[in-house]
């Protein structure tokens, strides 16, 4: 051509990766109790009035149901931690991409999850790594330990994951929680104990090739089920007496002449205290900073009882009691985990049957009663799974049935 070209071509400065290409959207991530997982464009759950009925949440097999709903960038990182103490990660955009009506993918085929191996946690981080320094993330194993590490520990994983804990032969993780130094944890035990302590009792370990220390003393024949965070209120032993004294007062008054008589013998390890009086404020904050525990035996009877009774010690002891155990009750617990009012319940038995029950239908009663019944359980069969199920805003049988939808990149099987 007679006019030089005007355009240089040359070797850019910086690399690019595909994450790069990547928009930045805001996704609604699904998890299933069968272990299935996708993601969804928020913009595809149009807002609707207060009343609705709501719209078909996910299409999946008759036994599952959504156990775990987090929205999040396409670029937030997720780690998923299996119960032989691997951690996994990937962004959110990694994540199968489904509509409302779909199933997604199953773990098994998204992760390199070894045989008989599961996720048993998936914990959404903020997209800032700057703010991972602030956090910490604590581990519980069956076998009682405990670890805390700075979540920055886990800024790098690789493909075929990390050992987040090292586990001893024939134990497992049963909890994995973010945390900071002001939270509390809690232990809570098949047979019926629960220890609560302050995180930072747990020291934070530099490497990852220990085993932990010592959360709770167990008994002959007893393993750890549970593990929560809890908040940690400002309050005296006397004012939480005070307020758990008032609450129930208050409940049983409501529920008038349904009301059921509650005999509940004092334990050994109940805290003294002496009368405190409350003003009407005080008892409004300790109220809008009350969580709930959830109790569910093997047998099928459960409770709901507030976390001020679940005092805090120091960590190692063998805890206090959590669920009145015996006779009808059964002899083991089957879960423990904190709860909110609109949550559902969904219990799995031995013999395969489930079912789906409003939160709301659990009394709320001391920690050492022995609940309700909330599924009969047939002869040789027990309760094996216990999941929250968090408020969805819709009916409830929007999350259990839907049209069917196919997911993009496929449908694993389990």
């Amino acid at each position: 051509f007679a006019v030089p070209r005007r355009t240089l071509i040359g070797e850019g400065d910086g690399e690019m990766e595909d994450e790069d290409l990547i928009p930045r959207e805001d996704m609604v991530v699904t998890v299933t109790h069968g272990g299935y997982v996708k993601r969804v464009a928020l913009n595809a759950y149009r807002t609707q009035h207060r009343g609705g009925k709501g719209r078909s949440g996910v299409a999946m097999k008759e036994d599952d149901a959504v156990v775990g709903v987090f929205s999040a960038s396409t670029h937030t990182p997720v780690l998923f931690f299996a119960t032989n103490g691997k951690a996994y990660k990937l962004k959110t955009w990694r994540l199968p991409l489904g509509n409302p009506q779909s199933r997604g993918k199953a773990f098994v085929n998204l992760l390199p999850i070894e045989p008989g191996d599961s996720i048993m946690n998936v914990l959404p981080l903020p997209e800032d790594e700057a703010e991972w320094g602030n956090l910490d993330i604590m581990f519980a194993t069956r076998s009682g330990d405990v670890r805390r590490n700075k979540l920055s520990d886990f800024a790098t994983v690789n493909r075929a994951g990390k050992i987040a804990m090292k586990l001893e032969d024939n134990d497992r993780m049963v909890g994995v929680a973010l945390c900071t130094a002001d939270d509390d944890v809690m232990l809570t035990t098949a047979l019926g104990r629960a220890i609560r302590f302050k995180a930072d009792d747990v020291r934070v370990f530099k490497g990852r090739d220990s085993t932990g220390v010592r959360g709770v003393r167990l008994q002959a024949g007893d393993e750890v089920i549970s593990m929560a965070v809890l908040a940690r209120v400002d309050a005296t032993p006397e004012e939480r007496a005070a307020y758990v004294k008032h609450s129930n007062a208050m409940r049983k008054a409501l529920a008038g002449a349904d009301a059921e008589d509650e005999t509940t013998a004092v334990e050994a390890d109940d805290e003294a205290v002496a009368d405190a009086v409350l003003s009407v404020e005080r008892i409004a904050e300790l109220g809008a900073a009350e969580q709930l525990i959830l109790t569910v035996t093997e047998t099928g009877f459960g409770k709901r009882s507030s976390a001020y009774e679940y005092r805090r010690t120091g960590r190692g002891g063998q805890g206090l009691t959590a669920h009145g155990l015996g006779g009808r009750a059964g002899t083991r617990l089957a879960a423990a985990f904190p709860v909110q009012e609109g949550d559902d319940l969904l219990m799995v038995t031995s013999g395969g049957q489930m079912i789906r029950t409003p939160m709301d239908q659990v009394r709320i009663v001391s920690r050492s009663s022995q609940g309700v019944t909330i599924f009969k359980t047939a002869a040789g069969e027990k309760v094996v799974s216990v999941e929250r199920l968090p408020d969805s805003g819709g009916s409830d049988d929007d999350l259990i049935e839907g049209e069917g939808g196919e997911i993009e990149g496929g449908e694993g099987e389990a």
